[in-house]
């Protein structure tokens, strides 16, 4: 005789699906001059944007100090919001290559805190997040913010940087590509 408490085997499995279906992810577009963030959350098949913006450090400061900068306002979201990913823009090739090894540099720290948290981590260069999209790989920064826009609400915001729009990008790109095990 079955346990009269017990759930029905259809509550069980939907309520199995929307555990599942809850993902929380932290997208960075990787920089030591600015660094764009963003939160977004996939509920039962429904993306919202949480928390967006760009961590800008001071020219004056030393490389050193932008890099602490980054890595600690990268710290604070992931202890505020408790991201189950997170998503990170892949290094592409730069003709500045001091600049590209600080950014590279940017990247390990942001990495090596993923790790140490346990937080699954996934990577897509700005191809693989264009065509995700935009359903085009050679789209520019304003057909990619523009798609954005019509992908997930934006809440009013004067003067949202590119880097902003990127990591909003990156997330809506693992949000949809990445299944959490």
């Amino acid at each position: 005789m079955p346990h009269k408490n017990k759930q029905p085997a259809t509550e069980r499995a939907r309520r199995s699906r929307l555990i599942y279906q809850t993902t929380r992810v932290l997208a960075i577009d990787p920089g030591f001059g600015r660094c764009g963030v963003a939160i977004l959350n996939r509920e039962n098949n429904t993306d919202t944007l949480v928390y967006s913006s760009c961590v800008v450090t001071r020219s004056s400061d030393s490389f050193p100090a932008r890099l602490k900068t980054v890595t600690d306002a990268v710290t604070e979201l992931a202890d505020r919001f408790s991201p189950s990913l997170i998503a990170l823009e892949r290094l592409y090739l730069s003709t500045n290559q001091k600049t590209a090894m600080q950014v590279a540099e940017v990247r390990g720290a942001l990495i090596s805190l993923a790790v140490n948290r346990g937080i699954p981590m996934v990577e897509y260069t700005p191809l693989q997040v264009k065509i995700a999209i935009t359903g085009y790989g050679k789209s520019g920064k304003r057909e990619v913010a523009r798609m954005i826009s019509l992908l997930v609400s934006l809440p009013p915001k004067k003067g949202r940087l590119d880097d902003e729009y990127d990591a909003i990008a990156i997330a809506l790109t693992a949000l949809a590509s990445y299944r959490l095990k």
